[in-house]
């Protein structure tokens, strides 16, 4: 029992109110004084994960569930750790093992399904799902899960009606809310209206209070009503904001210190390690610009496998900062420039080896399309110097206004504010300005609204740099029945339109901060374009 270890009750009670410090350094105290306790060395775990040490958590995790091979807490544990290093087949082992120990642990279930739709096992996640809301009807997170794999799927009516009967079971659900309102087809009823109007009067959890802002925004945007929507989009916003905190300076300072270090004699000079495939074409841009279009239509291609947005880039970068701090290194271009071409062939092989688990075809290449992937560039060129990188720009206030009214986790924490998502407009350009200065060859760019205007066109511009041949299917993009797991999910179903074009302009008299800050990029084109 941990209560018969005074110093590991203390840490429980230090972990659990979040004083993540002072619980690390009473659980190394114990487990200085009780070296074989299991207890001790899975709290030392917890705690290291919880403060981002995930390959340290992973070690003492690891030496508790050797002594302790059964217990289903270790696993769990384990398993998230594993979890968050994108780690995703050894992750399944452990929430597996979490399930067989504990039958009834519905949440472990859960978590084993995101897994699977991640993995690209999406059938196999929704037969479990199903069972699971026939099992536990009565408990909303299960159809939540449920309607998003549905909405991946593109069966878009039982989604609907799944995240229905999430909110009939609680009400104040905002990502249930705004779940129904994302999908392009919703229709909210007065009566809708009202019950939302009445949980944001009483929601504290700004995880509810937040989404049912931008449900309750997007509801009135579709009656026409802005100035009403226009609240709720600013509402929404601030309480993310405040809530997170975001420091817009910490980006701008990593591209300075991005085109200080990767020059043009860097470019031309490098040379050595990373694996040489050149199978991936990764997909870049900001969210909301088109990507998941671009992706569709690309996919179609019989050279092409399409695979979504896969974490693995960001979590490589993660162990790889995780190494460089134990060195004194705190800034991403910094660490990436000091890799040795073991690391980077390494890192390349792991990316690689990652990947294979998802691919299903014997197509030449496969596409990665997470948008936030811009700010990984330097690394793909490290690791895979080979790779094929696609740029996908909007135009600057479609896309930013896009963000601010749609719901994003704290992933895209620059879209809580007109100010800050108009500087990361602003930082991706200048980004993009330097690489095609630095190595002019390395990222390919098209606009979001000539590649909907000429399609075929931009096609074959694209495929000229991808060395594809010319495939007609492009262009029926939207007859694919493939699994899409992002909010665009619905739109790529259908052909090509012009939906989202100028969608901010009802809300001009508001914009003035975002336009401020777009001021150096407005009326730009990226390089290569007429």
């Amino acid at each position: 029992m941990i209560s018969a270890y005074p110093q590991l009750s203390a840490a429980q009670r230090a972990l659990d109110s979040g004083r993540y410090r002072q619980a690390a350094q009473l659980a190394l105290q114990h487990v200085r004084a009780h070296p074989e306790d299991p207890r001790g060395l899975g709290m030392l775990g917890t705690v290291a994960v919880k403060m981002g040490a995930l390959r340290r958590g992973e070690h003492f995790l690891r030496q508790a569930l050797a002594r302790l091979p059964d217990n289903p807490q270790v696993h769990r544990e384990l398993a998230a750790c594993l979890h968050q290093q994108e780690r995703l087949e050894e992750a399944l082992v452990h929430f597996a093992k979490v399930t067989e120990l504990v039958p009834g642990d519905s949440q472990a279930t859960v978590v084993k399904t995101l897994i699977l739709d991640k993995l690209g096992r999406s059938d196999e996640a929704r037969s479990i799902l199903e069972n699971l809301v026939a099992r536990f009807p009565e408990i909303a997170n299960h159809w939540l899960a449920y309607a998003l794999n549905l909405r991946s799927a593109g069966r878009t009516d039982e989604s609907i009606e799944a995240y229905r009967r999430a909110v009939a079971i609680d009400p104040e659900r905002g990502d249930a809310w705004w779940g129904i309102a994302s999908i392009k087809k919703t229709i909210f009823t007065d009566d809708d209206i009202a019950t939302m109007q009445e949980q944001a009067g009483i929601a504290v959890d700004v995880a509810n209070l937040a989404p049912l802002h931008f449900a309750l925004g997007r509801a009135f945007h579709e009656r026409k009503e802005f100035a009403t929507a226009f609240d709720h989009y600013r509402q929404a916003n601030r309480l993310w904001a405040e809530f997170i905190d975001y420091q817009a300076n910490e980006l701008s300072e990593e591209i300075d210190q991005a085109k200080l270090l990767f020059d043009r004699s860097f470019f031309a000079s490098a040379t050595g390690g990373g694996d040489e495939s050149n199978a991936p074409i990764f997909i870049v841009s900001l969210p909301r610009s088109g990507s998941t279009l671009l992706e569709q239509m690309l996919g179609s291609h019989a050279d092409v496998e399409p695979l979504g947005e896969l974490p693995y880039m960001p979590a490589l970068l993660r162990s790889i900062m995780e190494g460089a701090s134990t060195r004194g290194i705190s800034r991403v271009p910094e660490a990436i420039r000091a890799l040795s071409p073991d690391d980077r062939s390494a890192f390349g092989q792991e990316y690689l080896r990652r990947v294979a688990v998802h691919r299903k075809t014997g197509a030449r290449h496969f596409t990665d399309k997470l948008p936030h992937n811009w700010s990984n560039i330097l690394l793909i060129r490290q690791i895979l110097p080979n790779a094929h990188i696609v740029d996908i720009r909007r135009d600057p206030i479609d896309c930013c206004f896009s963000n601010f009214t749609h719901s994003f986790s704290r992933a895209h924490a620059s879209s809580f504010a007109l100010e800050d998502i108009g500087r990361t407009y602003v930082d991706y350009v200048r980004f993009m300005d330097h690489l095609d200065h630095a190595d002019p060859e390395l990222v390919h760019h098209l606009r979001y609204e000539d590649l909907i205007e000429a399609p075929e066109r931009e096609f074959r511009r694209l495929n000229a740099y991808l060395g594809l041949p010319w495939d007609e299917s492009i262009l029926r993009f939207h007859e694919s029945k493939r699994t899409v797991r992002t909010p665009s999910a619905e739109q790529v179903r259908r052909p090509l339109n012009r939906d989202g074009v100028a969608a901010w302009k009802p809300y001009e008299q508001w914009l003035e901060p975002l336009f401020k800050a777009l001021a150096p990029v407005l009326n730009t084109r990226p390089r290569g374009q007429p």
